[in-house]
């Protein structure tokens, strides 16, 4: 059993969709009974997978563990613009979708290979003058974002099922993958919106080692703490 008293290390959960990952949060501080815990790179609550607690002195290392790269698979619904550029936002615009030929999607996502400057959604947890943009964005106001520079290493169209497209994408931490949607559906000229979202790996962490978020309020503590990894676990994963 780990020490009752200390509990020290990264717990990998793997989020369901309709939860915060402050939700997450939350529910393990209480579950565990333990107030330092932290996560790792926000997930928005229609994204689901993997999700990096940090707990105990796990936290002294957050930063570093938030700066490695991550890999999604999602699915972006061609022909449909929203407010958030993802499924939980309203509809803003509808335009018909052609029928794309494999190598008209495969130039768009290419396009993003590499370096390029990304301008974040209004709907995010960025702050403006010390306000989270979300907040400004349910008042109605739109502010000018800074472009962040990110990096997309590899890409992969999986499945196209008109209007919706299926895609791994391999990127860099600060990414927007719901921008990543809007802008691609923009260079095709008939819009769209991310209409799911799964995080599969971050660093050298893969969700399959995740602890099911939804089952974090009936599990035992030793269950949950089962997945824990001690940070010399954490060292030798990471190759440190």
């Amino acid at each position: 059993m780990k020490n009752d008293f200390a509990i020290d290390g990264v717990l990998p959960i793997d989020k369901a969709s309709g939860m915060t990952s402050h939700d997450v949060v939350a529910i393990a501080r209480r579950v565990l009974g333990t107030k330092k815990i932290g996560h790792c790179g926000t997930l928005d609550p229609m994204a689901t997978g993997l999700l990096l607690l940090t707990l105990g002195r796990g936290t002294k290392i957050q930063d570093l563990l938030m700066s490695e790269d991550k890999e999604y698979v999602g699915t972006m619904k061609l022909g449909e613009m929203t407010d958030s550029q993802d499924a939980d936002g309203e509809v803003t615009e509808s335009r018909p979708v052609p029928e794309f030929t494999h190598d008209q999607l495969e130039s768009a996502f290419a396009k993003y290979d590499g370096d390029f400057y990304q301008t974040p959604p209004m709907v995010s947890a960025i702050k403006k003058d010390g306000v989270a943009l979300y907040k400004l964005a349910r008042q109605g106001k739109t502010v000018e974002r800074e472009p962040r520079f990110v990096h997309i290493y590899a890409h992969q169209i999986l499945e196209v099922r008109s209007p919706e497209v299926d895609f791994r994408v391999v990127c860099s931490k600060g990414f927007y993958v719901r921008t990543y949607a809007f802008d691609i559906g923009n260079d095709l000229g008939c819009g769209a919106h991310l209409s799911a979202l799964r995080r599969t790996k971050s660093g050298r962490f893969d969700v399959d080692q995740g602890f099911p978020a939804a089952d974090l309020k009936t599990a035992s503590r030793e269950e949950i703490l089962s997945k824990l990894l001690t940070l010399p676990q954490v060292s030798r994963l990471r190759g440190a």
